[in-house]
């Protein structure tokens, strides 16, 4: 949830000509990442958990290519973005042992 709100608040600094395009694809990702956990939890089946949680996974790298973007693009400096891809690389590790877990029982 914390990433999501540092993902808002970096579109902020965005040009609004991108306010269709990468602002809205990055916030779309980043709510993906916990909702996809919150919805997987909610069903009661660990195989849809399991489901849940790879996408879930998948928008953490969809998120991190998008945050490349915007450094290699020249939208933001990558001080910046460092940071936020330090959280996704250890929300990528959490949600890859809490898949593991749940397949070993």
């Amino acid at each position: 949830m914390n990433l999501v709100k540092e993902i808002y608040l970096i579109t902020e600094e965005l040009p609004s000509q991108e306010k269709f395009g990468l602002i809205s694809q990055l916030r779309r990702c980043a709510v993906s990442i916990p909702s996809n956990i919150a919805e997987g939890a909610g069903r009661n089946n660990s195989k849809e958990f399991y489901q849940f949680l790879g996408i879930a996974s998948g928008s953490t790298y969809e998120l991190e290519t998008q945050l490349i973007l915007l450094v290699e693009l020249q939208f933001i400096v990558e001080q910046k973005i460092t940071p936020l891809l330090n959280d996704l690389t250890e929300i990528q590790k959490m949600i890859y042992k809490f898949k593991t877990k749940l397949i070993n029982g």
